[in-house]
């Protein structure tokens, strides 16, 4: 695996354009399924108008690619810092690595089972690694 801190990130960032791509179709199904046609809907209308029109599986997967845009914001501005200072030890990276398998896991536990319990004890695991990763990017940075 490189030793590169930027590819975790990367492969996130990949991963989240899979994952809008995957809620797209599984949209698409769920609106032709319903005989909703998107020509013929209000101006203005949101993927969140959806929710209690679409069966929830359908709409899991929107919630998951959200997901994705909120707290691994933090992980791409903790990578960078990391990056930037250089230096750092190889268990950095796996934990970066960490917390990209946990974030993917999560996307497909959400995406096809959606129970709780285990979506967040997946959550809980991936926020440890960002928070282990966050201070070792402060250490790296006033060290």
């Amino acid at each position: 695996m490189p030793h590169t801190i930027l590819a975790p990130a990367a492969v996130l960032a990949l991963w989240t354009v899979i994952m809008f791509f995957w809620l797209a179709a599984a949209r698409f199904r769920a609106l032709k399924k319903a005989g909703i046609d998107l020509a013929k809907s209000p101006p203005g209308g949101r993927g969140s108008d959806l929710e209690g029109i679409l069966p929830p599986e359908a709409n899991w997967k929107s919630h998951n690619y959200t997901h994705l845009l909120e707290q691994p914001t933090l992980f791409y501005a903790v990578v960078l810092i990391l990056h930037a200072v250089g230096g750092y030890p190889a268990y950095v990276v796996w934990i970066a690595w960490a917390y990209v398998a946990l974030r993917i896991v999560h996307s497909f536990w959400q995406s096809l089972v959606n129970r709780v319990p285990v979506r967040f004890a997946l959550f809980l695991l991936s926020t440890l690694c960002l928070f282990a990763l966050a201070l070792l990017a402060v250490i790296a940075t006033l060290g």
